[in-house]
């Protein structure tokens, strides 16, 4: 018995997975009005108008049965135990069955980044997984409590579940190639704002960056980490867009014996989990000529900020660190600060610190 019980259920499956959405809308909406048809035939008036009808039908096929209205007639009985109940009971577990079916692929197909996100907008793409690396970068720009609300979309080549599933900020993308333009327009490369690639090693960083610089949209800012500096110097000659940023150990180390702390300090300055962090902030259009001075002691006055220093564009080749207090910034410029938090350009007023 139990092994005609399974192949009964098999079976039951089989066909509800071979049943379209449309067929089920069609097939319940067949039988309401065919159950509605019969009922007003047997002149069921107290049934038969469209809200009680629905209510009505909704309580009896699925089981409910509250028995507040129910056919007085005889030939409405006859209606409702040979026509509605047998048909809408049936009808219902097809419908139970689907919508089990069809949530479980929803969450399976999220679990395995098979989900499609083409229809995003803004959003910030991480290209690569690393165990603890990638957890760390998703904590820090989630830290910021002042950042642009974007979402995270998580673009990965290997096989893998969803590692974040339970975070609601993060989407996960299972691409065959970071380089295919079928697979890059599945995570919308062209509408993304912030771009992260860390591959698996520098080859695939550097063909990802070269392959999606020229995809994305003008103000898009494309990070990119490498281990061999040489690979920084040769994509730089390719694409303007990217920011590059490579393992500074040698540096690190020779700082840290010769100014002990050293390295302690950049790691403040990186992190948003706690104390002051290194941000940038960009002069809207429109402002007039400034001296780094005003600027200087209005940040440090107001928002407790310290200025560092004024780049030109986001990739930020050509910074001027610590520049004189005449100094002239303009709109467009980018100032790199200290601070507990982000300064947002809409709480400086820029018109008063032109004068």
């Amino acid at each position: 018995m139990p092994v005609i019980f399974k192949r009964l259920a098999l079976l039951v499956r089989a066909h509800i997975d071979q049943l379209s959405w449309q067929a089920v809308a069609l097939a319940i909406l067949t039988h309401m009005l065919i159950t509605w048809g019969l009922l007003y035939v047997a002149n069921e008036q107290a049934l038969t108008s469209f809200t009680t009808f629905f209510y009505y039908y909704t309580v009896t096929t699925s089981t409910v049965g509250y028995g507040d209205f129910s056919p007085t007639s005889e030939l409405g009985r006859w209606v409702v135990a040979l026509i509605q109940i047998p048909f809408g009971l049936a009808l219902f577990g097809v419908l139970l069955g689907k919508t089990g079916q069809t949530v479980t692929y929803l969450i399976r197909r999220a679990m395995t980044g098979d989900k499609n996100f083409a229809h995003s907008n803004n959003h910030i793409i991480i290209f690569g997984w690393h165990d603890t690396r990638t957890k760390k970068m998703i904590d820090y720009i989630l830290a910021d409590t002042k950042r642009t609300d974007r979402r995270i979309l998580l673009a990965v080549t290997e096989q893998m579940d969803h590692p974040f599933l339970t975070n609601e900020n993060v989407d996960f993308a299972r691409l065959t190639s970071f380089t295919d333009l079928e697979e890059l327009e599945r995570v919308a490369i062209n509408r993304a704002d912030k771009v992260i690639i860390d591959g698996q090693d520098d080859d695939q960083t550097f063909t990802t960056a070269l392959r999606i610089s020229r995809l994305v949209k003008k103000e898009c800012h494309i990070s990119a980490h490498f281990l061999d500096e040489t690979k920084v110097d040769m994509l730089l000659e390719h694409c303007q867009n990217v920011e590059c940023s490579s393992a500074k150990s040698a540096e690190i180390l020779v700082r840290s014996m010769q100014d002990p702390g050293s390295s302690r300090v950049q790691e403040e300055l990186l992190s948003t989990l706690h104390g002051d962090t290194q941000f940038s902030l960009a002069i809207p259009e429109g402002c007039s000529d400034m001296e780094f001075g005003t600027l200087f002691h209005h940040f440090k006055h107001d928002y407790d900020a310290i200025l560092l220093g004024v780049a030109h564009n986001l990739s930020a080749q050509n910074m001027d660190l610590n520049p004189p207090l005449d100094y002239k910034v303009s709109e467009g410029d980018i100032l790199h600060y200290i601070a507990l938090e982000r300064v947002l350009t809409s709480e400086v007023d820029w018109q008063s610190l032109a004068k």
